[in-house]
């Protein structure tokens, strides 16, 4: 039998396990929150909860700089949102309607050739040749125009490459391609900017507005009626061409290349993205007006290429286009000076 001191600990023991349960669930009950509370408390620990970083990509995001211990521009920025606008307007309407515009424009040229033809001399030639371009004129020329060409040909490889040649010649040869028209590029751009800077200085006296251009204007050079339009050493369209291709369009390109070559001179990202639009909307129009420069002076007008070439031109040339310009050299020949 069980002593009477036993079963006294035993009843106590249980009592004091009877008291430790009913304490520990009055607490839980009263830890609990009112019914109308518990959400809005838990949407409170949702939002503090540490997996929640929506906030802080947020204010990421916004482009204002934060704090690093990198010294330089735009280093306390982690994300440049910018980056996207600048992709999505690279690769979506820069890169259609640029493509178009560099596709209509040869189907143009070569509609206008089908319908009207080169432009022929009024009759045979005479045998009589004048001087148009000197030596030099022909060395700027063609220093110009050759690296434009070679630009424009790796220039078209980076922009709509991946569109074109990487379907024909797949990703290890495009990749090489690429690498190679980048660099070539890059050290061309140069040349052209020297060569560009010598065409405008050389070219500048004779490009200047006179009152026949108007008449030129009128009558849009004489290509729609095929007439006669008189003019000096150049004509409107190539003053044109000289003011809005070569000076505007081609400083354009240059000055937004060198930015793109000589990152660290800028900076911020920025000023690399805008530099970048600006260069390929330009280097677009400028390809686009280079062709039909292009189309007039090889296959459009008879006799023209031969003015570049040996710098001469027939004297029924140079009074079918330019009648002007061949009365001021054969007045300063019967001065005695050079014709």
């Amino acid at each position: 039998m069980t002593s009477p001191t036993a079963l006294w600990r035993w009843l106590g023991a249980a009592a004091v396990a009877f008291l430790v349960v009913v304490s520990s669930s009055s607490i839980a009950v009263a830890q609990q929150p009112p019914a109308g509370q518990a959400p809005a408390q838990a949407g409170a620990q949702g939002a503090a909860q540490p997996h929640n970083l929506a906030p802080l990509w947020r204010e990421v995001r916004s482009g204002e700089p934060g704090f690093t211990t990198i010294r330089g521009p735009e280093a306390g920025v982690l994300v440049q949102s910018g980056g996207e606008t600048w992709r999505e307007l690279r690769n979506g309407p820069i890169t259609f309607y640029g493509g178009l515009l560099l596709l209509i424009v040869p189907v143009a040229i070569l509609l206008f050739h089908m319908v009207k033809g080169q432009i022929k001399l009024d009759g045979p030639p005479t045998g009589r040749v004048i001087v148009r371009f000197n030596n030099w004129e022909r060395l700027v020329h063609w220093l110009t125009a050759i690296s434009f060409v070679m630009l424009a040909l790796t220039g078209l490889t980076m922009f709509l490459g991946k569109y074109l040649i990487l379907p024909l010649i797949g990703h290890a040869a495009f990749a090489w391609l690429v690498a190679f028209s980048k660099n070539f590029h890059n050290f061309l751009g140069f040349l052209f900017v020297v060569s560009l800077v010598l065409m405008l200085i050389t070219f500048l006296r004779d490009n200047v507005w006179d009152p026949c251009d108007a008449i030129w204007i009128r009558k849009a050079g004489g290509l729609i009626k095929r007439e006669h339009v008189p003019s000096k050493r150049f004509n409107f369209g190539e003053k044109t061409w000289y003011w809005f291709g070569v000076c505007f369009l081609g400083l354009t390109v240059a000055i937004s290349g060198l930015v793109l070559v000589f990152p660290n001179f800028f900076d911020t990202r920025w000023a690399m993205q805008v530099a970048n639009v600006v260069h390929l909307i330009a280097a677009i129009l400028a390809f686009a007006l280079a062709l039909g420069h292009i189309y007039m002076g090889t296959s459009g007008v008879e006799g023209a290429y031969q003015s570049m070439i040996t710098g001469e031109v027939d004297e029924i040339w140079a009074r079918d286009h330019h009648e002007l310009w061949l009365k001021e050299v054969n007045a300063r020949a019967a001065k005695g000076g050079a014709r």
